[in-house]
Formats: structure tokens, sequence, C-alpha cells
């Protein structure tokens, strides 16, 4: 049997080209991964590999080439899950200024109604303890009085429920924002 054998130095020469090539197939990944990095764009396998000029099978199979990409997309999923975190808390800072906000509001109508009604009954007492005594004149000023005091409860009370209304409605952004936030820290998490 006659077996073909390949010259030393031609195996040797082969082995030293495809090393070589792989060596220059690596430094295009590295600069690939590091124009990524400068633009800000979203690093992964298949921009890498447009990037680089080379197969995804490349970055795979050469364990130097899946490190590199590998530690890049780790690094810039670090850097994204920061952006994210300080939005989440600058979003969630304004949500519940407002949430604050709409509370004491909330609170000052309602020490409001409360001292109104507290007025009313006082008159109310008065106007009973007086009533016989006074002139039909006093009487009509003070009716007078108690009807604006009573539409000025029912004015505060309406203004107590739209306040309500509205820390309700910024309490459920709240949540919904909350909801969103932890989609995308999910979302990001999965990529």
């Amino acid at each position: 049997m006659n077996t073909a054998t390949v010259p030393v130095p031609r195996t040797a020469a082969a082995l030293a080209a495809r090393r070589q090539r792989t060596e220059a197939a690596l430094h295009r990944v590295r600069e690939a991964i590091a124009r990524l990095r400068r633009e800000k764009a979203q690093v992964s396998v298949a921009a890498v590999a447009r990037r680089a000029d080379v197969s995804r099978t490349f970055l795979y199979n050469n364990p130097e080439a899946r490190a590199a990409v590998a530690t890049a997309m780790a690094e810039a999923g670090e850097r994204r899950s920061r952006t994210l975190a300080e939005q989440h808390d600058e979003r969630e800072a304004t949500w519940r200024e407002r949430a604050l906000n709409a509370e004491e509001a909330l609170k000052a109508a309602q020490a409001e109604i409360l001292a109104q009604r507290t007025r009313i009954g006082e008159l109310l007492g008065q106007v009973r303890d007086l009533e016989a005594e006074w002139t039909e004149e006093t009487i009509q000023r003070i009716i007078a009085e108690n009807t604006a005091l009573k539409q000025r409860v029912r004015q505060l009370t309406a203004d107590n429920r739209t306040l309500d209304e509205r820390l309700k409605a910024a309490r459920s952004n709240l949540r919904f924002q909350d909801r969103r936030v932890a989609d995308l820290e999910a979302q990001i998490a999965g990529t």
C-alpha cells in the first residue's frame, strides 16, 4: 500500500498560516469590540462578527474570541443596568414627590373641612341659643353666613375628592412605573 505523505515543511507552513489568520481574526475581533464600546452600540455576537468580518462559528469555537465577546457583553450589560437603575431612581423620586405633595394637599383639605364643620357647629349652636332674642335681620344675616359656609364646605369636599383621585392616580402611576422598570430589568437580565 502506497501512502502519500505530505512533506513536513508544507504542513508547518500551513499551520503557521492558519495560526496567523486566527491571530489576525482575533485582532479584528478586539478592534470591533473596542469600536462598539466607543460608539456605545450594543455588543452582541452578531454585531462583533459583522464588524470583525469573521463568522459567528469562529466566535463560538475560538476560546479567546468567545471570552472577549462574553466579557464585552457582560460589561455592556452592567453599564446598561446602572443606567436603567439611575433612570428608575429619578422616575421613582419624581412620582414619590408627586404622591407626597398630593397626600399633603389632601391632609390640608381635610383639616380645612374639619375646621369649617367645627365653625358651622358653633354658629348653629349660637343660633339655637339666641334665636329668640335676635331680630329678623340678624337671623337673615346668619342664615346667609350659614349658607356661604355650607357652600364652602361643599367646595372643600369636592376639592378633597379631586385631590384624593389625584393621589390614587399618582399611586397607580408609581405602581405602573415599578412594573415597567421590573420588566425592563428582566429584559436586561435575559439579554
